[in-house]
């Protein structure tokens, strides 16, 4: 068997679990990390003395499978998700995609190759320190690691159980997202799960991204990747962003916690029952590294992990008010590339440095997207990583998919184009839409108050020819007012129509003083939306401006 599989499912001898036969995900095929039951089909989690067959299958398979969604297989994985790098398996290394001799990236190595490859649409992986998103860096792929809580851990094999995170592995934005709403739900059997509610704030155009200080930056004397993030960070200058260098020190603290601290016991505890009746009788059951990682979880005491909260808590204060001091936190996904001989020379240490900027996200309860970036000067991937507060899972699809499509990278390994960029997908009911045509317009003086809560400019359109426009006075600033009157007697006025978070709605619309208001405007091409209207009376004594067509054309006429 391809040491990237390790149980591939055909249609004759395939899973119980059976996908719907229509849904957002329909024909869509998928694969499955190893530590993710699927009913009927083995789970090993790389350990085939833990091997077992579930009669059921994790929750995130079932919502998938629902929604169209076809499992292709199981994958391989660093033993117990004990990795980063895709080298500690009993079934094998998985090749890089781009280059053999390269670890692949783990925990989640078999699931990332397989998508690089172009085998499947999609998969599934787990993150706990970064293994949802170093894989996807070193083979050229989108890597989401959702915010905790977000897809259920129900039916995986835990590695920390309170951090670890379902992944997704996808060749662009886009698609990660449609995984994401169709796996996404609060599931009450899983003591992890939360009943979060995403912000659809979309991200701003001008933006403030944050990076660490010249002095905090680490690439391990690898130029190649030092360059690349160079040229990434000047390609989201491009794109808008204003760098702002940040305090790094509290991010790298925390990240050592996970694996120098007593939140190493939660290795222990996941499998604690298997690892004591095997670690001493049965040593050659487990890989060396692995065994010993776990083995170190053993003699951490409840005081320790009390201890060890309240300095991860003090740390979250400090690394919290640097985040909420920028749009984003932006990294190297990966400081360097690792060779597989180099892995197995220093096992420990190199996948250290795979973990340098990534292990600390789920500790603080971050979300985070890693996205290509480039090929190095030497032909291999280098990818970056946007992380936000939880729950701004979408608002980092949207910068993520603006700078991943900047990139004219292709898809994977595979040489094909990405797919079209389009819209990211919010949950529904989430956002309203709104029609400005005066102040409020791109450019104007209160443009900004959409803005500040989220919106975005959905696209121009006009009025149906049912209306005028008055230039309202005494306003500070100038604004019109628009006023529906018999269609013989109207103008069609150009406007834009934005998109609003909806729980921001009320505190814009309160925002709004006589003689305006919101109600239904008819568009010309016979839709509605809500929108600025007027008060009849008082625009008995402002001037009639319908004849410019629009506020803008009035105000630039007003000007020359």
């Amino acid at each position: 068997m391809d040491s990237v599989w390790i149980e591939k499912i055909t249609a004759e001898a395939g899973a119980t679990a059976q996908p719907a036969a229509t849904g957002p995900l329909a024909g869509r095929r998928f694969a499955v990390k190893d530590n993710i039951d699927v009913a009927g089909v083995p789970t090993t989690a790389a350990c085939p003395a833990f091997s077992h067959v579930p009669a059921q299958s994790a929750t995130v398979i079932e919502r998938l499978l629902q929604a169209g969604a076809l499992v292709a297989g199981k994958t391989n994985m660093d033993q117990f998700a004990c990795g980063l790098n895709g080298s500690r398996s009993p079934y094998g290394t998985p090749a890089n995609s781009f280059d053999a001799r390269l670890v692949p990236g783990g925990s989640s190595s078999g699931s990332a190759v397989a998508v690089a490859r172009g085998e499947v649409d999609f998969a599934l992986g787990t993150d706990t320190a970064g293994s949802g998103r170093v894989p996807a860096a070193m083979n050229n792929l989108v890597g989401l690691k959702p915010t905790r809580g977000l897809i259920s851990n129900r039916g995986v094999v835990p590695a920390c159980r309170s951090i670890d995170c379902v992944s997704i592995f996808t060749t662009t934005v886009a698609e990660a997202v449609d995984v994401l709403m169709a796996a996404a739900a609060h599931d009450p059997l899983d003591p992890g799960s939360r009943a979060l509610r995403l912000d659809p704030a979309f991200f701003p155009p001008v933006f403030r991204f944050g990076v660490p200080r010249t002095e905090d930056l680490e690439f391990f004397g690898d130029d190649a990747s030092r360059e690349a993030f160079a040229q990434a960070c000047a390609r989201l200058q491009r794109l808008g962003g204003t760098l702002v260098a940040i305090d790094f020190r509290p991010f790298a603290q925390a990240a050592a916690m996970l694996y120098e601290d007593a939140f190493v016991a939660e290795r222990y505890a996941g499998i604690r029952d298997f690892f004591d009746a095997h670690a001493d009788s049965q040593p050659e059951v487990f890989d060396p590294v692995v065994r010993a990682i776990i083995a170190s979880g053993r003699r951490f005491s409840a005081a320790d992990w009390c201890q060890a909260t309240d300095r991860l808590g003090l740390l979250r204060q400090r690394c919290d008010a640097a985040l909420a001091s920028v749009d984003v936190l932006v990294l190297p996904t990966t400081p360097t590339l690792i060779s597989v001989e180099a892995m197995r020379a220093e096992p420990v240490e190199m996948n250290r440095r795979l973990g340098h900027y990534t292990n600390f996200v789920n500790l603080l309860d971050y979300a985070a997207l890693a996205v290509p970036a480039c090929l190095r000067a030497d032909g291999l991937p280098f990818g970056i990583s946007f992380i936000g507060p939880a729950a701004s899972d979408l608002r980092l699809a949207d910068i993520g998919q603006r700078f991943h499509h900047d990139t004219g990278l292709s898809a994977g390994a595979t040489g094909k184009p990405l797919a079209p960029a389009r819209d990211i997908v919010r949950p529904a009911g989430s956002t309203v839409t709104l029609a400005v045509v005066g102040a409020h317009l791109s450019g104007m003086p209160l443009n900004g108050q959409l803005r500040e809560r989220g919106a975005r400019l959905l696209r121009t359109a006009r009025t149906a020819p049912e209306y005028r426009l008055f230039a309202l006075e005494g306003t500070v600033p100038p604004k019109p007012g628009l006023l529906r009157v018999a269609p013989e007697q109207g103008h069609a006025i150009a406007l834009e129509i934005w998109e609003m978070p909806v729980e921001h709605y009320g505190s814009f619309v309160a925002l709004i003083g006589a003689p305006l208001g919101i109600g239904t405007l008819r568009l010309e091409d016979g839709a509605t939306v809500q929108g600025f209207l007027c008060e009849a009376l008082d625009t008995t004594t402002s001037p009639d401006i319908s004849a410019f067509g629009g506020w803008r054309h009035f105000i630039a006429a007003r000007k020359t």
